[in-house]
C-alpha cells in the first residue's frame, strides 16, 4: 500500500503526483501495453516476416506473443485478484489485477520484437540499443499502471516476472528446435 500510495498526493489521494499532463502521458503510456496497440505492432513485423519470406520467425512471434498473452489471461482467471480500492482508478478495467496483464503482455511482446532484431543484426551496439528499448518500454508501462491507480505493485512485478520468463521460455524452445533440426541435417549429409 505505501509504494501503492507513494505515486499519489498525500493531500488527497484521489490524485496523482505532477501536474495534469502527467496523467495523460501515463494513459498514453499504458496504451503501448495494450492489446490494440500489441497487435497492431505484432501484425506488422509479422507481415513484414512474411512478405520477406521469413516464416518461421513470424510463426515464432505469433506464438510467443498469443500464447504470453493465453497465460496472462489463465492467470487472471486462477488468481482473480481484486483491483486496488484505495484511490478512483484513472484506467477502464475489465479484469482481475493478478498478474498485470499490461505489464506481462508488454514484456513479452517487445522482448519478443527484440529477440527477432537480435537474431537479424549483428551489431553489438544496436543489440544492446533495442534490448534497452525493450526493458524500458516494458518498464513504464507497468509503472504507469500503478500511477493509474489500477494495479498493485505486486500485480505489476509478477506480469514483469511472469513476460520475462514466458519471453525466455519461448525463445529457449525456438533455439533448442533449431539446434535439433541443424544436427538432424549435418547427420544426413554424413
Amino acid at each position: 500500500e505505501r509504494l501503492f500510495l507513494a505515486f499519489r498526493n498525500p493531500a488527497d489521494p484521489a490524485n496523482p503526483l505532477g501536474p495534469p499532463w502527467l496523467e495523460e502521458a501515463a494513459l498514453e503510456v499504458t496504451a503501448l501495453g495494450g492489446y490494440t496497440l500489441i497487435i497492431l505492432t505484432v501484425a506488422a513485423v509479422v507481415g513484414l516476416l512474411l512478405v520477406t519470406r521469413r516464416h518461421g520467425p513470424a510463426l515464432y512471434t505469433i506464438l510467443s506473443v498469443g500464447t504470453g498473452s493465453l497465460a496472462s489471461f489463465l492467470s487472471k482467471q486462477f488468481y482473480d485478484r481484486a483491483r486496488p480500492d484505495l484511490v478512483p482508478q484513472l484506467d477502464i478495467v475489465h479484469t482481475a489485477s493478478f498478474p498485470s496483464g499490461h505489464a506481462m503482455v508488454t514484456t513479452v511482446a517487445y522482448l519478443t520484437l527484440a529477440a527477432l532484431v537480435i537474431r537479424f543484426v549483428h551489431d553489438l551496439r544496436v543489440r544492446i540499443y533495442v534490448a534497452g528499448v525493450a526493458v524500458f518500454v516494458s518498464l513504464i508501462v507497468g509503472v504507469s499502471r500503478v500511477y493509474l491507480g489500477v494495479h498493485w505493485p505486486s500485480d505489476v512485478a509478477a506480469g514483469w516476472a511472469l513476460g520475462v520468463a514466458w519471453a525466455s521460455l519461448v525463445w529457449l524452445l525456438v533455439a533448442v528446435l533449431q539446434f535439433l533440426r541443424r544436427k538432424r541435417t549435418v547427420r544426413s549429409e554424413e
